[in-house]
């Protein structure tokens, strides 16, 4: 029998070799195997425990199972594609090592239970371990941030200067989208962490096993509710694929900004050399690589998530080999995050603020205007309406002129408004309309150090 599948005794001839091969899943959930075999060793303490098995075979199963996982650890295990999974791959493992007591492992459970276990499990502890890199790179965004509270820059709106905001504002404008990144993921974890071993096949099974025993040794909150729901959901998957790719967007935004920033017709950052290649036949150039790295590769997040959400929207209640292939796809995105996030973090480390430059696109396309209607309100006593056509009318007098707004002088202000009076010239003025936008959440330079000490304490 050592040579054959477990189910090979209903059938007639071998498997097709291409069916085998397909079929075969052991090249994508090996990476399943620590979950695997502290599941089945939480399993046989479970039987053990319930005296399903007893003491001396559950301790054989045991003591197996810890020798495969070292041999697996030093890469001195034959994963081979006939045994089909991870899951054959170690029983038939166990067999070599301690004869027919491995037989007893599988009492009580079924592989549809055992993969759903190991699979949530591995999902736990990668959503864990993208939210340790994700607050790495909020990090660098406060660090970043902290250095350029009082750095000036044009604020914009379909790319077209609006208002002058801070640097740092505008870089903490991100570390909002990786909290709730972060948020996410933590929400999926208490979303999945319900326990499905015992669910078996599908029906539950009637041996008197305890699920709760299971589960909490396994680190879920309970065991699931419904023994079908259990094998065939993968909500969690698609919950991570999502959490995945909504984080790998908010990156490709960043580094969208950052390659238009970087561009020579805005000239706002630059990059260390080690962030950026050159041209095989331009000598000159310098180009921000990474950032089209991670802007292109959230393209593959979307895909792994559209593919996961085909495969199960046709699937009737219950398992079916279609599942095959969701940990590729959940592997392939945590790897493609991962890596963009890794990328991510040296990219924001490596930025530098041309802050001379961005004061002067600051002060082009008017962006104190919105200051001015303000004004008229707060001091003059006029509807927002009324005061928005008056700046409208400024705008276009120094459009005329050729000048800015504050080149205008207080002679021709009042042709605008002839009630206005000299305090009227620092409205103009970039650094004051900067911090004068104190509320709450706003760009002024102490509200932007106020949230930065609130950030580095939620990230400590």
């Amino acid at each position: 029998m050592k040579n054959k599948t477990v189910w090979s005794n209903r059938f007639k001839g071998e498997t097709s070799i291409s069916l085998q091969k397909i079929g075969s899943s052991i090249n994508v959930d090996k990476r399943l195997y620590e979950q695997d075999i502290a599941a089945s060793i939480i399993h046989a303490k479970m039987l053990m425990k319930q005296k399903i098995i007893n003491s001396s075979i559950g301790n054989k199963i045991i003591n197996g199972l810890k020798k495969i996982k070292i041999q697996i650890d030093k890469d001195n295990f034959n994963f081979q594609e006939k045994y089909e999974d991870i899951h054959l791959n170690i029983e038939k493992k166990l067999f070599e090592i301690i004869g027919p007591a491995a037989g007893y492992l599988h009492t009580a459970r079924s592989r549809n239970d055992q993969v759903v276990t190991d699979f949530k499990l591995w999902v736990k502890q990668a959503s864990k371990s993208l939210n340790k890199k994700i607050i790495l790179l909020m990090k660098s965004l406060i660090k970043k941030a902290e250095k350029n509270t009082g750095t000036i820059m044009p604020g914009l709106t379909h790319l077209k200067n609006a208002q002058p905001v801070s640097f740092a504002h505008y870089l903490l404008s991100y570390y909002e989208m990786f909290k709730r990144d972060k948020q996410r993921f933590e929400n999926n974890i208490d979303l999945l962490n319900e326990c499905p071993l015992g669910s078996a096949a599908l029906s539950g099974t009637s041996y008197k096993i305890d699920r709760k025993y299971t589960a909490t040794k396994l680190g879920f909150k309970k065991p699931t509710d419904n023994s079908i729901d259990s094998v065939s959901d993968r909500d969690f998957a698609i919950d991570f694929l999502y959490a995945s790719a909504l984080s790998a967007m908010h990156l490709s935004r960043l580094a969208e900004d950052f390659v238009i920033y970087n561009s020579d017709a805005f000239n706002f950052i630059s990059f260390e050399d080690n962030m950026l290649t050159g041209s095989s036949i331009m000598p000159q150039k310098k180009n921000p690589d990474p950032a089209e790295i991670i802007r292109g590769r959230v393209g593959l997040n979307y895909g792994y998530l559209n593919s996961m959400l085909t495969i199960m929207k046709g699937l009737p209640m219950s398992y079916f080999k279609d599942l095959q292939d969701d940990k590729e796809l959940v592997f392939n995105g945590f790897d493609t995050l991962n890596d963009s996030l890794t990328l991510g973090i040296e990219l924001i480390n490596s930025v530098k603020p041309n802050k001379s430059q961005m004061l002067v696109m600051a002060n082009q396309g008017f962006t104190t205007a919105t200051d001015f209607a303000d004004y008229l309100v707060k001091e003059k006593n006029l509807s927002f309406r009324e005061s928005h056509s008056l700046s409208a009318k400024l705008v276009g007098l120094a459009e005329k002129k050729g000048v800015t707004l504050n080149e205008l002088s207080l002679q021709e202000l009042k042709k605008i408004n002839k009630n206005l009076d000299r305090d009227v010239l620092k409205i103009f003025d970039l650094k004051n309309s900067m911090n004068s936008k104190k509320s709450y959440g706003g760009t002024a330079e102490a509200n932007v150090k106020m949230m930065i000490k609130k950030y580095k304490k939620e990230t400590k």
